[in-house]
């Protein structure tokens, strides 16, 4: 028996072997490609009536806490009936409390649509699938992160009537609510491009969603936990120049006056540690929404003002002169400080903290990328190609 060779079948420049075929490049990027993989994410999980089922619980959950606030400022607020200022006061704080539950639900939310997307398709066998495709690893990760973001900013849009009402309840510059979605919807996008990340990582879907949920954990809660820790390792004497009242007794009504002193005391320099709480979602979220009407002084009760004042004045660090001169005199309308306004940067930290939460995203998507490609050389024990 003789075989026969198609000679034209042997590509040029080869003595007879047989063509090896091509596969994508790692980091080969089309839209089809993208929007395909995502397509495949987002027609599976409509399927599943457990979708349903969590938009509908999410949406009662969020509508009760939403009702719950609504009354409790009210009673807190509810000192005379009609007052303009009251409402005001009730506005900023109802529309901040809300605003914080829905992110927190969130961070909560985001990470179980995506901490299991690859690792859990490999356990499926249909990963392989996707890689023996002239889809690129890229593809098939910014596709599923696609997919993902879409899912949780499902969830988000569910929240919004219920912003709406907060923002309705006056206080709140209607752009706020805008900033805010926009910064939540952000934040979103970067925790659930973490989980993909660690669903590359790691083999086992349960080892992902413990490893996000403890990175969201640190970003959340362990940030401002740390920045207390370390409030004391930072906490110093110093001479600190003081404009005080001298400490000699005086007799008679006319207290003594107000001289320059030079003091040692305890000054905590937060310009260190500040950037801490600059990469918590909750700081990020209130830094970024644009505050209520200042003009009014019952808008102290705004939650998201007062974390931004607190912020911005963390990185500002301790003041080098004091004023406490306490006398009569400083109690007039008329008392001017001699100690210089500290020149206090008020510039925002919402763009940081926000960059860091989306690098550690794109970190994320560099290791899933990286661990999707083919051939691989090595894989972890008990992983399943196909």
């Amino acid at each position: 028996m003789s075989t026969v060779i198609d000679e034209g079948a042997v590509p040029t420049g080869t003595s007879g072997a047989p063509a090896t075929p091509t596969l994508p490049r790692t980091w080969t990027l089309t839209w089809h490609g993208v929007r395909t993989v995502a397509e495949l994410e987002l027609r599976q999980r409509i399927r599943s009536t457990r979708w349903i089922v969590a938009l509908v619980v999410w949406f009662v959950v969020v509508g009760a806490i939403t009702g719950l606030v609504w009354l409790s400022t009210r009673s807190l607020t509810a000192v005379g009936p009609g007052d303009p200022g009251l409402r005001l006061l009730q506005g900023p704080m109802m529309f901040g409390l809300v605003v914080f539950f829905v992110l927190f639900l969130g961070l909560l939310v985001a990470p179980t649509l995506s901490a299991t997307s690859i690792n859990g398709d490999r356990s499926a066998g249909t990963l392989a699938i996707l890689q023996v495709t002239l889809l690129s690893p890229f593809e098939i990760v910014l596709g599923k992160l696609l997919a993902s973001w879409v899912a949780a900013l499902a969830f988000l849009v569910v929240s919004v009537p219920f912003i709406a009402i907060a923002l309705g309840a006056g206080g709140t510059p209607v752009l706020a609510m805008f900033v805010c979605l926009g910064v939540l919807a952000l934040l979103l996008a970067a925790v659930c491009a973490i989980g993909l990340g660690f669903s590359a990582l790691v083999a086992r879907t349960s080892g992902s969603a413990v490893l996000t949920y403890i990175t969201v954990a640190s970003l959340t809660a362990l940030s401002p936990i740390v920045f207390g820790l370390t409030y004391l390792t930072t906490t110093h004497d110093e001479t600190v120049r003081v404009w005080t009242v001298p400490s000699t007794s005086w007799t008679g009504d006319t207290p003594p006056a107000c001289v320059w002193e030079d003091q040692v005391q305890p000054v905590t320099h937060t310009e260190r540690t500040w950037w801490l709480l600059g990469i918590n979602p909750f700081v990020i979220v209130a830094d970024a929404a644009p505050q209520p009407d200042a003009r009014n002084a019952l808008v102290s009760g705004d939650p998201l003002g007062a974390i931004r004042t607190g912020v911005r004045t963390l990185r500002a660090g301790p003041a080098h002169e004091i004023d406490q001169c306490w006398s009569e005199q400083s109690q007039s309308t008329d008392y001017v400080s001699p100690v210089a306004k500290q020149d206090i940067d008020t510039s925002a930290v919402w763009p940081w903290g926000l960059g860091v939460n989306l690098l550690l995203g794109a970190a994320g998507v560099w290791v899933a990328v990286r661990r999707l490609r083919i051939p691989q050389r090595t894989l972890a024990r008990g992983t399943r190609v196909a």
